[in-house]
């Protein structure tokens, strides 16, 4: 693999491999080192593969395998905090604690929700990303990111209902 098709290959999918390992992690820095380590094996692996995506597809396995191996060095739980800036700093002390408990507990029941589900929420509520895009990213079906996001909804629903 030449300099410059590993330098497409990079700009082409560094992002989208970031996203993937962030979705799963909720770690912003954890999920850059470990793309950079991934693209890091990748180079040193020297692939003369032509075929984008079976790089591609090696790439996001890699990518895998290395978080898995980070989570089961640091065992620490899955950790989705969403900074959440308030907004209005004119709140009661009463309406800041159940802000403060709604926060908690929606970060709560995004723990609780299955992983696959958990990504496709993600992908569509915070990257506003369109249900086929989210498809083609996971490698699914429209419909099973319909149903994925479905159930999401409805747990989260369920658990955050007073």
């Amino acid at each position: 693999m030449t300099q410059t098709e590993f330098k497409d290959l990079f700009d082409n999918h560094f992002d989208a491999v970031r996203n993937y390992i962030y979705y799963h992690s909720g770690d912003s820095e954890l999920a850059t080192d470990i793309t950079q380590d991934s693209f890091l094996k990748i180079w040193e692996k020297q692939i003369s593969d032509t075929d984008e995506s079976n790089i591609k597809g090696l790439l996001f396995k890699i990518a895998h395998d290395l978080f898995i191996s980070s989570y089961r060095r640091q065992r620490v739980a899955t950790n989705f905090k969403l900074s959440i800036v308030e907004s209005n700093t004119n709140q009661s002390p009463e309406e800041k604690i159940q802000f403060l408990e709604l926060k908690s507990k929606y970060e709560m029941c995004l723990k609780k929700l299955p992983d696959k589900q958990r990504v496709v929420f993600l992908m569509s509520r915070i990257d506003n990303m369109k249900y086929h895009e989210i498809a083609v990213a996971n490698n699914i079906s429209v419909k099973a990111v319909e149903k994925r996001m479905r159930n999401a909804l409805s747990f989260l629903k369920k658990e955050l209902s007073y």
